[in-house]
């Protein structure tokens, strides 16, 4: 077997791209102690994203805005986040959310 050293060499500085920005902050965040008012910040951001990612398949579902009764993910949604802030419970909201969708698909 023949080994492509441009393939290799691609592979191995992805490798090195992916891992440096996870490795760096880590070992340099470890090392110090941050104030309180960045660690509240930093307990935000995992809820940020989420949101970010979330938002943006409910509201732009084929990458372009669609309209409410053409957008069952947006509809199915609701329920879901409903059932979320009742209970507090991520399992029963996935499910919920599941549930859903694959009623809104059957008769829609």
């Amino acid at each position: 077997m023949e080994v492509r050293w441009s393939i290799f060499l691609i592979i191995l500085g992805s490798a090195l791209v992916t891992f440096i920005p996870r490795v760096l902050p880590i070992a340099i965040l470890s090392r110090i102690e941050l104030p309180d008012w960045a660690m509240r910040w930093l307990n935000y951001v995992p809820i940020a994203v989420m949101a970010a990612l979330v938002g943006q398949e409910l509201l732009m579902p084929n990458g372009k805005l669609e309209p409410l009764q053409n957008n069952l993910e947006l509809i199915a949604a609701l329920p879901a986040f409903m059932f979320a802030i009742v209970t507090r419970s991520l399992l029963g909201t996935v499910v919920a959310g599941i549930i859903s969708i694959m009623v809104l698909r059957f008769v829609f």
